[in-house]
């Protein structure tokens, strides 16, 4: 007798195959074992209630706020139990009910869509990159002097010398196994200064010129300055990837107007002040909120999905706890229906575990990276692609057993 762990639909169908289930009673029966506890904020108790005397009839459940059942509050957080088939029956009797149940399936089926799915086509003009159980890398470039990871490979005097030795490194980069270069020519660690645009484009596009005709990956440039974007997609960058998660509506205009990629990141404040005391009433759902809406104005300005990626920040205005709970979580945001990409490279939330300085925090990225890749992250963005990619290898292994 064992207990058996399937999370997604394959998985239950491979282990219906495998004691001759029948093909259709297969059909009938995996969607009554694949259950999912679904969360909606902030409805109206009436709402609510008829949501959960639904459920009910249904022989699955939802749990509101007690005073919501007495009508003592006008609005509860409601939690979906239930059952594929349980909630895919809700919808013929949604449709049927009056304050805007019908639209909550259209929005309840939308986001069980996307959490199910784990393929992705990203259109990058000349590039289009598969997503799938495969796992993809985006090699960092810090040309900085103050890089947080003691990698930065600015050097205030003699830049333009240094620019082949720079090549030579992404070239190794792509060998080693990067499907993605993304260039910064600003650090971004907390209290970092900013840098004006002049000196970020002399940082950063007489290398994405040459990397350009070089390398056969795309080529990111981390920027929240449309002016460098602008730049950098002039000479050949295929993807933006902005800290600041389209704060800027004219960053957005340059990435509809070239048809780039885009990387929407979630950020509390700004470098010079994010790690001041960030305090969150509801971590998870504060990010999503924060993305989603992104998302949208990414929609309304003319960039389609599949030009887009999501990132949770993790480092950017968040703690250690915080960084370690979007980890845990990562799941979560695959509610979002997009590519995620996380980057938790070296980052100082290690440093604290591993008490160990950022150049020697690689065991713990190896850690980190892993766990993101089996639980829903997309793309890695990390220092050591090397490491990385021998360490998504084996998780690839395991995936691709059926």
């Amino acid at each position: 007798m064992r207990i058996l762990e399937a999370n997604h639909s394959r998985d239950l169908k491979k282990i219906m195959q495998d004691i001759r289930v029948d093909k259709y009673g297969i059909e009938i029966m995996w969607p009554k074992a694949l259950r999912y506890l679904i969360r909606i904020n902030n409805l109206s108790n009436i709402t609510a209630n008829i949501l959960k005397q639904e459920m009910l009839s249904l022989g699955a459940d939802a749990a509101v706020a007690r005073d919501a059942l007495t009508g003592r509050r006008k609005k509860t957080d409601c939690l979906l139990m239930g059952n594929l088939a349980q909630l895919r029956r809700l919808d013929t009797k949604l449709r049927k009910q009056p304050f805007g149940l019908d639209r909550l399936y259209e929005e309840l089926n939308t986001t069980l869509e996307n959490y199910q799915r784990d393929d992705f086509t990203l259109d990058l003009g000349r590039y289009r990159l598969k997503i799938g159980k495969r796992k993809l890398i985006m090699g960092i470039v810090n040309l900085t002097p103050d890089s947080f990871s003691a990698d930065g490979l600015y050097k205030v005097s003699g830049f333009k010398s240094q620019v082949l030795g720079i090549i030579d490194f992404v070239e190794r980069m792509v060998r080693d196994g990067a499907n993605i270069i993304d260039i910064g020519g600003e650090s971004s660690r907390p209290g970092a200064r900013a840098v004006s645009v002049k000196e970020e484009l002399a940082r950063t596009i007489p290398v994405i010129k040459r990397l350009a005709r070089k390398i056969k990956v795309p080529i990111s440039i981390d920027t929240y300055k449309p002016e460098v974007a602008k730049a950098a997609l002039d000479c050949g960058a295929a993807i933006v990837n902005d800290i600041t998660g389209l704060r800027n509506i004219k960053m957005a205009k340059v990435v509809s107007r070239y048809k780039s990629g885009i990387v929407i990141m979630h950020m509390r404040g700004a470098p010079r002040n994010m790690q001041k005391n960030p305090v969150y009433q509801s971590l998870i759902d504060e990010i999503i909120a924060y993305l989603d809406k992104a998302i949208k104005t990414a929609l309304d300005l003319g960039i389609s999905r599949e030009k887009m990626i999501v990132d949770p920040g993790i480092g950017f205005g968040k703690t250690r706890l915080h960084n370690l709970e979007i980890l845990k979580r990562l799941k979560e945001f695959k509610v979002l229906g997009l590519p995620i990409l996380v980057g938790p490279s070296r980052k100082s939330f290690l440093g604290k575990i591993l008490h160990e300085p950022a150049e020697r925090r690689i065991s713990g990225t190896l850690a980190a990276c892993i766990w993101a890749g089996a639980n829903g992250a997309d793309i890695l963005r990390v220092h050591d692609v090397k490491a990385v990619k021998q360490s998504l290898k084996v998780l690839d292994a395991i995936n691709k057993i059926s």
